[in-house]
């Protein structure tokens, strides 16, 4: 059984989330928090295998209860389930040590998956943050690769530019040819892609 803990602030949301799980055979849920604060305490008294996490909660957000939970249990296994598909939310989720990301449109089966392939260590990526065309990954050169690495870090084209001693210019040609062969819409989707894939 893959013990889960469900945290979102919205008691409708929480409820249908932890009445889906239930349906599965292989999943129990274990905890449920309508808080950052309570999520971290119930990660520390549950010990769950996966916690569902929402992004915007009150008393403490679901990233700094992110931080807390992953500095208290370095092993701890997190998807961020959320509305928002926007870097803004995304980098710092994965920076934090989220191993998912996945939109609360999921389907349960889905759901299900992603949690199931977290439980075994897998990290993932909701499919609609990546063209489904992406499936074999195209050469990346290691300036394009020195780019992405600091695309991830949220530096944007002025900065990465001063960095790599290049012209914004460069750059942003770099990012083009970067968005092109990972087949993504944005900035955002190519660093998760990259991160899901290895590449940084």
């Amino acid at each position: 059984m893959i013990s889960v803990l469900v945290a979102d602030d919205h008691p409708v949301v929480r409820d249908g989330l932890c009445t889906m799980l239930e349906l599965e055979p292989d999943i129990r849920v274990v905890g449920r928090a309508s808080d950052g604060a309570e999520a971290v305490e119930q990660a520390r008294r549950t010990h769950p295998d996966v916690i569902l996490l929402d992004v915007q909660m009150p008393v403490m957000d679901g990233i700094e209860a992110l931080r807390k939970i992953r500095a208290r249990d370095p092993e701890a296994r997190v998807i961020v389930l959320t509305t928002y598909r926007n870097e803004d939310y995304i980098f710092p989720s994965l920076k934090a040590g989220a191993l998912g990301y996945l939109l609360k449109d999921a389907t349960r089966e889905e759901l299900a998956g992603a949690i199931r392939a977290v439980a075994n260590g897998e990290s993932l990526l909701d499919p609609q943050l990546v063209s489904a065309a992406a499936e074999h990954m195209p050469s990346i050169t290691r300036r394009e690769r020195d780019v992405l690495r600091l695309m991830a870090d949220g530096k944007n084209n002025a900065e990465i530019a001063v960095l790599l001693f290049l012209s914004e210019n460069t750059v942003k040609t770099h990012v083009s040819n970067i968005l092109e062969k990972l087949g993504c819409k944005d900035r955002a989707a190519a660093v998760l892609l990259a991160w899901r894939r290895h590449i940084i």
